[in-house]
């Protein structure tokens, strides 16, 4: 006689914090940065962390280095799994210096992304023509994810500039804005020379995000993610996460992790606000 097996995990043991949801989710979102995996190492990207990824981005310019048809099944199967795909922000700014922007929608959209960023991080971008590319690109159908900050080293966020920036993206028709911090985290935007989250503004932006769920925080390493889920809550937005530590924030976003332990016994009201 065969014995029956439930290989289903106790919910108590799968989510311990008892706060995340699966996809669509509009909060908790998780921003997965690809610098260029190959076609087996995506597909086991997908199958064993797919259901934990949101947004899925080509990092940088790299999305014309691919092949044709690699990167068109990379983005079909992303999209399977229920991932908006993009293209980094980097290649939009070349296409804007290059006076290139209608070539290159007609070429992520035939290729089947399904979102973009828009930034200026390299380049100057005035602020009507930035609203432009966000309606332009809304107006194709694409989801639009801004960015604010510059990636040049030593760069710091302006509390109150990045308040109005995102007013008017979200006005534009932006769905996410995404605070900068490039892929290493390092002297950039909320992270000082070491990488350490600057608490004193985070605090700050805290306090002037009218919508934390439409703020997405560029998290690459994982003292920056810890910071952020112990002061925001696991339903903080997380972006540019490398692809080999995509199981290992989804622990700390639910409590299975001993850096975030503490949430399996905290309250909505405990974080900041």
């Amino acid at each position: 006689m065969e014995l029956t097996v439930n290989l289903k995990w106790p919910a108590a043991l799968t989510d311990p914090s008892g706060r995340r949801f699966g996809k669509p989710r509009s909060e908790g979102i998780t921003m997965v940065i690809d610098k260029g995996l190959g076609p087996h190492a995506f597909e086991d990207l997908m199958a064993t962390a797919s259901d934990y990824i949101d947004i899925l981005k080509f990092g940088f310019g790299t999305s014309p280095l691919y092949p044709a048809a690699v990167i068109r099944d990379k983005i079909e199967l992303a999209k399977r799994k229920h991932i908006t795909v993009i293209p980094g922000g980097t290649l939009l700014e070349t296409a804007v210096a290059k006076d290139m922007v209608p070539a290159f929608f007609r070429h992520i959209l035939a290729l089947g992304f399904d979102g973009v960023e828009v930034s200026d991080g390299t380049i100057e971008l005035p602020r009507s023509r930035r609203s432009e590319l966000i309606r332009q690109a809304s107006e194709l159908g694409l989801k639009v994810f801004t960015e604010y900050g510059k990636k040049i080293f030593g760069s710091r966020i302006d509390v109150l500039d990045f308040a109005q920036t995102a007013q008017e993206d979200f006005a534009a028709g932006a769905n996410l804005v995404t605070v900068e911090a490039r892929e290493s985290g390092v002297g950039v935007g909320l992270f000082d020379e070491r990488g350490a989250c600057r608490e004193q503004d985070l605090t700050e932006m805290l306090k002037v995000i009218p919508n934390r769920g439409r703020v997405l925080w560029e998290a690459p390493l994982k003292e920056q993610q810890v910071a952020l889920i112990k002061s925001v809550g696991p339903e903080v937005n997380l972006g540019n996460i490398p692809v080999q530590d995509v199981l290992a924030l989804e622990t700390m976003r639910r409590g299975l992790r001993s850096d975030t332990f503490e949430l399996n016994s905290r309250s909505l009201s405990d974080y900041v606000i």
